[in-house]
């Protein structure tokens, strides 16, 4: 067990590494052009994401996924102005992730509550990104059909990227849980 004092230090640390981990994994990226001129993505970005939930916990995993997603989205033009809604969806995606794998039950249920985790924090994710999208493509001006199929490519690559998300995350939290608990934090960071 960390001592109390300690304990934020290894928190803003292991924020950094994972926050790295996301902003280095966005790059790992199939660009797929959307309708009125967006661009949607295929990544592994919320692999990590969710890695940050599961290992971290809700608020240091949820910060982790939101800064390395945000500076991503500041380092790429395509991307610049959707930075501060990119921190709070992937907040979120990371917070509910952790919140729901950290919840109570017995070892044999774990499993299962991770997958519930890895799908809660996507679905939540999808429909914060799926509803900016429709809600800025009107906003602009765009016609419906236009907005429609943006938002039906958005939800195609999205579902994508949360299925690898899901499928990669969970094994590999699963294989890396006893290393980060012994090498870093005891499982809840506060």
């Amino acid at each position: 067990m960390i001592p109390k004092g300690k304990k934020n230090i290894y928190g803003v640390v292991l924020v950094g590494v994972f926050g790295a981990l996301v902003f280095v994994s966005n790059y790992l990226s199939v660009p797929i052009p959307v309708a009125i001129g967006d661009v949607s993505r295929i990544h592994f970005g919320n692999i990590f994401c969710l890695l940050s939930g599961f290992a971290l916990g809700p608020v240091w995993g949820g910060l982790a996924a939101g800064i390395g997603s945000a500076l991503y989205d500041l380092t790429n033009p395509a991307y610049i102005a959707s930075a501060p809604f990119t921190f709070v969806f992937k907040f979120l995606l990371a917070a509910v992730c952790g919140w729901v794998a950290n919840g109570g039950g017995a070892n044999a249920e774990k499993h299962i509550r991770n997958i519930l985790a890895a799908v809660s924090g996507s679905v939540v994710y999808m429909v914060l990104y799926l509803s900016k999208s429709f809600f800025q493509g009107i906003l602009l001006g765009s016609e419906m059909g236009a907005v429609l199929t943006a938002v039906g490519t958005k939800t195609v690559t999205s579902s994508i990227n949360a299925a690898i998300a899901v499928v990669v995350s969970v094994p590999l939290y699963t294989v890396l849980r006893a290393a980060i608990r012994k090498f870093f934090v005891s499982a809840k960071m506060g």
